[in-house]
């Protein structure tokens, strides 16, 4: 049975900061912080915050710009994070909010109805609850019967949720999915750390799946998925229920995003670029028969080394579209951006690979055709 992506939506958040504001915040933080700690800077018990700089930013990773759900808090050099009001459980929360926005484009442009619909997979890098299932909410908001589920890989979530909704649709559990990823990265990142402060932004991007017989739309085929997960600490955050429990410091920096960035590059590339190459050879396809890479929208550079590896070459622009420096970093959400936005110029029989990577490590490749 085929299985094909028949359409395809994404909800961006109205507010935007450049690298200049993000820059702006962070030096006025850092000043603060240092005027504050000024005796312990002076006899060495404390080390002086150094300022953050745009032309850095853009060059350590080609973001410029990042959509966030609240501008003002992350701004605010007294704060540095979101600023979220808390919603009551009879309101819908943020997540399901945003998917259900994401997941109404999507099938508007499957040109189908929330009736053709057999369930929903919310898969993104944070949840904003344990209980009851995110999932379970936004296919109450859109009127889906069937059933609905939470899960998380990561920065791979989005891959893991197709091929889970593809061998669900295979199996005859359902014949049509909505794999959809709120990823409100902004709430576990650490604006105060100069390393990463730049990296993350908000979005939400849906998929919708089905059978290629039901589908009346040129879509993907998915011709075909492979997963791989190796165990790392280099990306981490140490958020969780037992926090209290164990007593934990909350406004400690491993509750948020932490990461060895070098590290990472050094050993996701190999992971990535050979992974795909396999993948490619167990379908007896060769690079020069792929139209297009969508990837991970993490880091310029090494999306451009990893598709290098892959063609020996340097990438066209066309080849692997760039997202990252509009929307930075969006976690699982940002190889769905780049598919999103690059991909109605193929035609039919045209092939291209989905990749997300990043935290465990993950990584999720999904083999496409131009239907």
């Amino acid at each position: 049975m085929s299985v094909v992506i028949s359409g395809t939506g994404i909800y961006t958040p109205q507010q935007s900061i450049d690298n200049k504001e993000l820059v702006e915040s962070y030096n006025k933080y850092a000043d603060s912080f240092n005027e504050m700690y000024k005796e312990d800077i002076s006899n060495g018990t404390l080390e002086a915050l150094t300022h953050s700089d745009e032309e850095f930013i853009k060059k350590v990773s080609g973001i410029e710009n990042r959509y966030v759900l609240d501008k003002e808090g992350i701004l605010d050099p007294q704060r540095m994070r979101p600023l979220l009001e808390e919603r009551s459980n009879d309101q819908p929360s943020v997540q399901a909010e945003i998917a259900e926005s994401a997941c109404l484009e999507a099938l508007k442009n499957a040109n189908k109805s929330v009736d053709d619909v057999d369930a929903v997979i919310c898969a993104c890098a944070n949840l904003q609850r344990a209980y009851p299932a995110v999932a379970i909410e936004i296919q109450d908001l859109l009127g889906i019967q069937g059933y609905s589920y939470d899960m998380n890989v990561a920065c791979s979530s989005s891959t893991f949720g197709i091929q889970n909704a593809v061998s669900d649709i295979r199996s005859g559990l359902a014949e049509s999915i909505l794999v959809v990823s709120p990823e409100i990265c902004s709430g576990h990142l650490n604006f105060k750390d100069r390393d990463g402060h730049f990296i993350f932004g908000d979005v939400c991007t849906a998929l919708l799946l089905e059978k290629e017989e039901t589908s009346d739309v040129e879509g993907y085929k998915i011709i075909s998925t492979k997963l791989k997960t190796v165990f790392s600490n280099n990306i981490r955050n140490n958020f969780g229920f037992l926090n209290q429990a164990e007593n934990s410091d909350l406004d400690s920096p491993d509750k948020l995003f932490i990461q060895e960035g070098r590290k990472v590059f050094k050993q996701v590339v190999p992971i990535v670029s050979s992974l795909i190459e396999g993948h490619l050879q167990e379908n007896n396809l060769s690079m020069d028969k792929i139209s297009r890479l969508w990837l991970h929208q993490a880091n310029l550079s090494m999306n451009q080394l990893i598709a290098k590896r892959l063609l020996g070459r340097d990438p066209l622009d066309e080849e692997m579209p760039i997202v990252l420096n509009e929307y930075a970093n969006t976690s699982s959400a940002g190889s769905i951006i780049a598919f999103h936005k690059h991909n109605n110029d193929l035609i039919k029989n045209d092939i291209g690979v989905i990749c997300s990577f990043g935290a465990g490590y993950s990584v999720g490749s999904i083999i496409v055709q131009k239907s």
